[in-house]
């Protein structure tokens, strides 16, 4: 597989308006060819029998159930509130109305 050239680096730099030297350039450009041949190398490994995935191990979810449980009444709650309104704690507006 041909390596990456210095022009191909340029025009990528071009189109990411990255301002690079000369000597970035061939930098860039073995860096490049690096990535793209661990790519190739990692599309070789994965097989017809290995099914893709999003994470290595089987996730699980950690969340109990849910279930009701004694509480307070919306009276209890707002007992020590300074303001209400309609069963709810009042607070100061900070937004305009839209």
């Amino acid at each position: 597989m041909p390596g990456i050239t210095r022009e191909e680096v340029a025009h990528l730099a071009r189109l990411a308006r990255l301002e690079l030297q000369a000597e970035e350039l061939d930098h860039f450009a073995g860096q490049l060819d690096d990535i793209i041949g661990a790519v190739a190398r990692v599309s070789e490994v994965a097989d017809q029998d290995v099914p893709p995935t999003s994470h290595p191990l089987p996730l699980t979810n950690v969340m109990r159930a849910d279930e009701v449980r004694p509480s307070l009444t919306p009276e209890q709650a707002l007992s020590g509130a300074p303001a209400q309104e309609q069963q709810r704690f009042k607070v100061p507006q900070i937004l305009g109305e839209d």
